[in-house]
């Protein structure tokens, strides 16, 4: 399966997209679509014969628990609804707690990494094996980028990778935008991990871009794509030609020229290392011919594309996760998850200047998306907007999604009286009645009596 050059799909940049030359497939946030019908955009793209991928974000499959059925029947419905020939998922947890910790339900609002421990590996290859016998078409999984590690990890990212290919079949998306965070971050070589993954596994490769802030890389998906990003790809592409490569932008979004210079970038790196790749390869047969001259044996040649994956009645019996690992997993994610979001106490071995940067970063994705679900929210508290978000989520985790969220912080800065302009007041009162609906009345009582008094009062 050769998917070409491509691009991620926004509805911001909908018109650029179709606009660009040289675009193969493109990617799709899943949770973004709809499950019954497709934006005009992609239907325009897939009329051309451009292939669309559903990216998830929302399944969690490094997470303690077993993934939800119907988060998996709504990535399959829209797998069927796109004719895709896979989807894609993130080696992550997103959420913690419940009834494998006895403790309310934590949501992270962001890709969490899993430790690379036994009892991390063994949790997710089970949950992996669950959704691909969930979904109709193959399954490939991201490597994250992480500004936090897990004290005690037993093994490399490289190695964690190549043992979940081994026991599941599972595909591999690899973000070498992560790579290199990872790199900053954590101290993490991506040439080692790319000499210790299965590039054969490879389904296709992101690149993005990200910055810089006080020694800690941010991948925020709305700069360039750095030079030291190039770097990485090209070192995956001396090693294999991906079937794919796809350049990632999530904000801050540029001008269509912009977007093609970037994918220019993409394709030169790609040409240059492949010439590197080209020479290795060439060598390595010419080697190797020799020796089968000396030993009788041939050699059939090097890989350059993506392996089928086995087919579930052909991978191997999967072994039972052992006992106690999904309890251990659990608690170990809400301990950490709880003192992100919670204001806990910070688990023991974790570096607590990069736990502070972590909770930073969970409270600012959080109220760049909701600012995004609910844009009235910043229009009507202005300049305001942010440091109340920021406050309100210091102590508040997330427990219902962003427009969840979202009414829970109107909620919040209305009881506190605020506010302070009346107009705002009024406006913030109104907008919060209009989409809260029914609600135990207990948990509003004292929000409607003051929502009473200052529209009677007005």
């Amino acid at each position: 399966m050769k998917l070409g050059i491509g691009i991620g799909w926004r509805p911001e940049i909908a018109d650029e997209v179709e606009a660009l030359a040289g675009i193969d497939w493109v990617e799709a946030v899943a949770e973004n679509l709809c499950a019954d019908h497709l934006p005009d955009s992609l239907v325009r793209l897939r009329e051309r014969g451009v292939t669309v991928v559903p990216h998830g974000v929302a399944l969690g499959l490094g997470g303690a628990d077993r993934p939800d059925p119907g988060r998996l029947a709504a990535l399959a419905a829209r797998a069927e609804l796109l004719g895709t020939p896979l989807v894609t998922e993130h080696i992550a947890f997103v959420r913690a707690g419940g009834p494998l910790t006895a403790s309310p339900r934590l949501e992270a609002g962001h890709l969490l990494p899993v430790a690379r421990t036994r009892d991390a590996l063994d949790v997710l290859c089970e949950n992996v094996r669950i959704a691909q016998d969930s979904l109709p078409v193959p399954l490939a999984l991201e490597n994250i980028a992480a500004l936090i590690s897990w004290p005690g990890e037993e093994l490399t990212e490289g190695q964690f990778l190549a043992e979940l290919v081994e026991r599941t079949g599972v595909r591999l998306l690899i973000d070498v935008a992560n790579l290199h965070t990872n790199h900053v971050n954590l101290g993490q070589d991506p040439a080692k991990a790319l000499d210790e993954l299965p590039v054969e596994a490879i389904a296709y490769v992101h690149v993005a871009g990200g910055v810089e802030k006080n020694g800690v890389w941010h991948d925020t998906h709305a700069h360039p794509v750095s030079a030291p990003v190039l770097e990485v790809l090209a070192e995956l592409r001396s090693r294999v030609d991906p079937p794919g490569v796809l350049l990632e932008r999530d904000d801050a979004f540029p001008p269509g020229a912009e977007l093609a210079g970037e994918l220019d970038a993409i394709r030169a790196t790609l040409r240059r290392a492949a010439t590197v790749h080209t020479a290795a390869e060439s060598g390595e047969r010419t080697d190797t011919a020799e020796a089968g001259e000396r030993t009788g044996v041939a050699e059939a040649g090097g890989r350059t594309g993506v392996a089928d994956p086995a087919p579930a009645e052909g991978r191997a019996a999967a072994d039972p996760v052992p006992a106690g690992a999904r309890d251990r997993t659990a608690v170990a994610q809400t301990a950490l998850l709880s003192a992100l979001v919670a204001g806990t106490p910070a688990p023991e071995g974790f570096d607590h200047r990069r736990l502070r940067v972590q909770n930073r970063a969970l409270a600012a994705k959080r109220a760049d998306v909701v600012a995004k679900v609910a844009p009235e929210l910043p229009e009507i508290l202005g300049d305001g907007y942010r440091p109340a978000f920021l406050a309100y989520a210091g102590g508040r985790p997330m427990s219902g999604g962003y427009r969840r969220d979202a009414l829970d912080f109107a909620e919040h800065v209305l009881i506190a009286g605020g506010p302070a302009d009346p107009v705002a007041r009024r406006r913030l009162t109104y907008w919060w009645q209009d989409r809260s609906g029914a609600r135990p009345p207990g948990r509003t009582t004292r929000l409607v009596r003051a929502a009473r008094a200052v529209l009677v009062g007005k």
